[in-house]
């Protein structure tokens, strides 16, 4: 198995899947073509993520999760243009946004579980650590970042929202999964964590609860506000007007000519 073998499974069971499709909303359709990228299980990015200023001592290596790893898969689920489009409005999320976020993350859910049989059934070893009893979130700092970890893959580089920024924006949803198998590395197209934002400050006027701000992202207002929306909307919840109506929703935004 290949990088567009598992490429073209992603790919697949996305667009095939019944879970991709919300019935209740007039068969929403959840998210288009996936992004999917590589990283060595050995990059020495992954031992950076252990530094305070990244993600914390917490975070564990690929190898810490899957002795014998070799490679990380990495993907990214851009949300539809109809997601994307109803979330364009001020204030509370859109429903379409509150099922996207939840209904879309189970999906992502079974595609790990669907990736992982497959590369079990070609003879590897794999597994997920956000599917593995380890997994832990303290202090809104968890132990597999999958952002960092698509950074380190080369899907994209941060925000000033800390949202990461995709070939195809920063509106959808990341998921990864460790394996035994050689896969050869994807380019990492970036040098800067945050080489695609051009500091616009669209999404300073976007957020609801103010959290963002020229010197970046307040983690703490942001979860407090998604507590008070899941209080409202329970078992949904979610923001996304950061990722939605600015220049990096559907691509890396253009740089104004200076």
């Amino acid at each position: 198995m290949n990088y567009n073998d598992v490429s073209e499974l992603i790919q697949q069971f996305i667009l095939t899947s019944p879970l991709n499709t919300v019935n209740e909303l007039g068969e929403l359709q959840i998210y288009e073509a996936p992004l999917v990228a590589v990283a060595a299980a050995d990059d020495e990015l992954f031992e950076r993520l252990k530094a305070e200023e990244a993600v914390g001592p917490q975070h564990m290596l690929p190898s810490e999760w899957l002795p014998g790893a070799k490679a990380v898969i990495a993907y990214f689920l851009p949300f539809s243009e109809r997601v994307r489009q109803a979330n364009h409005k001020q204030g509370v999320a859109a429903t379409e946004w509150l099922y996207g976020r939840i209904e879309g993350e189970q999906l992502s859910v079974v595609l790990r579980q669907h990736l992982l049989a497959a590369l079990q059934a070609a003879g590897c070893q794999a597994m997920a650590p956000s599917l593995d009893q380890r997994f832990a979130v303290t202090q809104r700092r968890s132990n597999w970042s999958e952002r960092h970890v698509a950074f380190v893959a080369g899907l994209g580089t941060f925000s000033l929202s800390r949202s990461m920024i995709t070939q195809k924006g920063s509106a959808g949803r990341f998921g990864s999964v460790i394996v035994d198998l050689p896969l050869e590395p994807t380019p990492r197209p970036y040098h800067e964590i945050d080489e695609y934002c051009t500091k616009c400050g669209a999404c300073i006027l976007r957020c609801p609860p103010l959290a963002i701000t020229e010197a970046g992202k307040d983690n703490a207002v942001c979860s407090d506000y998604l507590d008070r929306v899941l209080a409202r909307f329970r078992p949904r919840y979610g923001c996304g007007k950061c990722q939605t109506g600015v220049p990096c929703e559907h691509q890396i935004p253009v740089r104004p000519r200076g």
